[in-house]
């Protein structure tokens, strides 16, 4: 099964998409995670990624989608991947789904969490990261909506996405998003 975890920042894809994985029995593929590994071990991509970061900007397509692209193409994702953070505009969504194809592959379900921007913020302020603060956090929420959400519109067009409530327990998030991709809980 692949999956695609969409959503506002803070709304726990990377908490979710953790859990899935383990549920699942495939793996997590977080670009933010990535892009921080990167930093942390001072490549000079990570330390790009990081400029684009800290100002509240997405990282070029080519960087990201480059990848994620790799990342796919790993052992480790033959059966199957969930998406946290990937694709982040239409044109990471075009190239994701032409990449699959070409490996006569497609996404499977994209879960939409949804929460009030107010909750997303305060739950992003509690993080503490270093690139975490409001002024970085309204930014983050304004390229969402600008370039991110229209990729919703590229998924929905093709009947993919659930919409599943983010707001309330860990548990209850989770269970509602196995719901969602009709799995049984084992």
């Amino acid at each position: 099964m692949n999956v695609i975890l969409f959503g506002a920042p803070g709304v726990g894809k990377g908490t979710q998409a953790a859990i899935l994985s383990e549920r699942l029995s495939i793996p997590h593929i977080s670009t933010g995670a990535i892009f921080r590994e990167s930093i942390a071990a001072g490549r000079e991509l990570g330390l790009k990624a990081k400029e684009y970061m800290d100002a509240g900007r997405l990282v070029p397509d080519e960087i990201t989608t480059a990848i994620a692209l790799e990342k796919l193409a790993a052992p480790d994702c033959a059966n199957g991947f969930i998406l946290d953070g990937y694709p982040r505009n239409t044109a990471q969504a075009s190239a994701l789904s032409e990449a699959l194809e070409a490996r006569d592959c497609q996404i499977d379900r994209v879960i939409f969490l949804i929460a009030p921007l107010e909750e997303l913020t305060a739950r992003m302020l509690k993080r503490g990261r270093g690139d975490d603060s409001e002024d970085v956090i309204r930014t983050r929420f304004e390229v969402y909506e600008r370039e991110t959400a229209p990729v919703l519109s590229y998924y929905t067009d093709r009947g993919l996405v659930t919409e599943v409530n983010g707001l309330g327990d860990v548990d209850e998030v989770s269970d509602r998003i196995m719901a969602a991709l009709t799995v049984e809980r084992e």
